[in-house]
């Protein structure tokens, strides 16, 4: 079955979207961590950036990756 142009693009721009926010998954997910003694160094509002990272701010960013895809997709 052939897609039109139309369907084409479609697909290309959200395979695009798809990996762009992976990518951002995988960082939050397994860099912020294995960086995670240098990232020490860093304060948060009293706490080691990757301490805030893992307890706060990773669970942000993927709430903001859902969000963000979602709204794309509409």
């Amino acid at each position: 079955m052939q897609l039109s142009e139309r369907h084409q693009e479609y697909w290309r721009k959200n395979l695009r979207l798809t990996a762009v926010l992976l990518a951002i998954w995988f960082v939050v997910t397994f860099v912020v961590i294995y960086f995670a003694p240098q990232l020490n160094e860093i304060v948060i509002m009293g706490f080691p950036f990757a301490f805030y990272m893992a307890a706060q701010g990773s669970l942000i960013i993927y709430v903001l990756v859902i969000w963000f895809y979602a709204h794309r997709m509409n």
